[in-house]
């Protein structure tokens, strides 16, 4: 196979794709992002996605927001009737990708605590909003041909966006503390990990299916809150009931409350290494990043 030249990058214009693009632009590849536009009409997609090697497809509304009617209907409409649009436009295209990953999230599993966690053998689903979005999102990317490399994420770790950004005014100021006990386990990734597995599925083109794209160390959300708490030199004490995230977030207080223990055994049966494998070693990269 020979080398890819051209990235396309559709609902990459956030923090998850800006890293991807940096990356790919640092292999000598050509990337080209694009937001939602991208999807206004079909051909203007046709037009974006033909000839290109590499297509990468991250379009979702963000999961950490207030679940409003209106945002749990964009939590369906910006996964599923994207990936709608992006079939039909694939079958069209002249000169179709030769290869597609697309983005998935570890909500699709059930619950899981830090001492039993799961991995791509698990077939069960959780039973709540998250679990039934992760099916539905993967059913519509499936159909795309040819068919996907499905990356599950954990919670992605970036000083410059995603959760640890909105984390980081509260814990700067001393004011964190364990949410709704913390005792649930949280599965997360640092953006440079996150960034390699794609750099990695690109270099081997053998894999299929489904891997899951975490640390292979969760830890509980105590646990988790501590190693920030520490890194920034600030106490953790203020415990963050689950009522007031629910009056925060609404029925999308159960991002922040559901115990998800995941593992990356298919990732790293591959032959992927992690660089940040800990927590404590993951966060002192990010804050001393940010610092400078």
């Amino acid at each position: 196979m020979k080398d890819i030249e051209q990235v396309v990058i559709l609902g990459g214009t956030g923090f998850i794709g800006s890293h991807l693009k940096s990356r790919f632009e640092q292999l000598g590849l050509s990337v080209k992002v694009f937001g939602h536009d991208a999807f206004q009409s079909l051909p203007h997609l046709q037009s974006l996605i033909n000839g290109c090697d590499l297509l990468i497809m991250l379009a979702g509304a963000n999961v950490g927001e207030r679940w409003t009617q209106a945002h749990k209907q964009a939590l369906w409409d910006s996964r599923l009737k994207t990936n709608q649009l992006l079939q039909a436009a694939l079958q069209d295209c002249d000169q179709p990708p030769k290869r597609i990953i697309s983005a998935s999230a570890i909500g699709i599993y059930p619950e899981s605590d830090c001492e039993h966690p799961v991995d791509e053998q698990c077939t069960e689903v959780g039973l709540n909003v998250l679990g039934q979005l992760g099916v539905d999102w993967e059913a519509a990317s499936r159909k795309l041909q040819p068919e996907p490399l499905i990356f599950r994420f954990g919670v992605v770790l970036g000083a410059d966006g995603g959760a640890l950004m909105k984390m980081l005014p509260a814990f700067k100021l001393g004011l964190g503390g364990p949410v709704a006990g913390g005792k649930q386990c949280f599965s997360w990734v640092h953006i440079e990990d996150l960034v390699h597995a794609f750099e990695f599925a690109w270099h081997h083109p053998e894999m299929r299916g489904v891997y899951n794209v975490t640390s292979p160390k969760p830890v509980r959300n105590r646990v988790f809150g501590q190693a920030l708490a520490k890194a920034l030199h600030r106490p953790f004490w203020l415990p963050l009931p689950y009522w007031q995230l629910k009056l925060v977030f609404g029925e999308g207080a159960q991002v922040l409350t559901l115990s998800s223990a995941v593992i990356p055994t298919r990732l790293q049966q591959s032959g992927f290494c992690f660089q940040f494998p800990e927590i404590n070693q993951a966060l002192q990269n990010l804050l001393s990043d940010s610092k400078k």
